[in-house]
């Protein structure tokens, strides 16, 4: 199975290369640190399955997973992530990605993702699979923000900046970005302004 890894934060990225490497059938072929420079690879290269986190710098795990898609549909894709949101985990698997994996879980589960994958089955971390099954049975689907997700929706509101956000919640700044993101994309909103309409609009603020 010829792999390519998609990982901005390179030790652990090294990890995972070094673990994969160590299964016979597994080449880890290339190595990238943003998703455009994975877009720029896969369009010339032939690939079995892309491994690639959520968090990346500039385009998503997410719209990687779409403009991918489109150019190789057939392409098997594991996405790596630390967010384990039911809408976030539901969106990415709508676009066909064949396994989500909780980062935590990476070096216990990913070799036995990448074996199923290659079989045709899908695969997800036991933690993604028993809160899809619990969103079955206590859906939160009308809620369109998270809690999370109000509470910086307040604070951008208030004009706070991602590290003024980051410092507030404890989080880091990347972790705020992700959320922003995340926002604007649920809300269908692309402008600062449009944003906080949306938020007194939809009482989100």
């Amino acid at each position: 199975m010829k792999i390519l890894l998609v990982d901005d934060h390179v030790i652990l990225m090294d990890g995972i290369k070094s673990l994969l490497e160590g299964v016979e059938e597994f080449e880890v072929v290339a190595t990238k640190n943003t998703a455009e420079d994975a877009l720029l690879y896969l369009k010339q290269q032939d690939i079995d399955i892309l491994v690639t986190d959520y968090n990346l710098p500039g385009m998503d795990g997410l719209d990687l997973v779409r403009a991918v898609k489109k150019v190789i549909p057939k392409i098997k894709i594991i996405v790596l992530s630390q967010h384990d949101e039911v809408h976030l985990v539901k969106e990415i698997l709508k676009e066909g990605v064949q396994g989500y994996i909780l980062k935590k879980d990476t070096h216990k589960e990913l070799i036995s993702a990448i074996h199923q994958i290659s079989e045709g089955k899908m695969f997800m971390s036991s933690e993604i699979n028993k809160l899809l099954v619990d969103s079955l049975s206590f859906p939160d689907e009308h809620r369109l923000l998270t809690d999370r997700e109000r509470e910086i929706l307040k604070l951008i509101a208030q004009e706070y900046t991602n590290k003024m956000i980051a410092e507030a919640l404890f989080i880091s700044e990347r972790t705020v970005e992700t959320h922003r993101k995340n926002i604007f994309r649920k809300t269908k909103t692309n402008s600062l302004v449009g944003l906080i309409k949306f938020g007194y609009a939809n009482n989100l603020i």
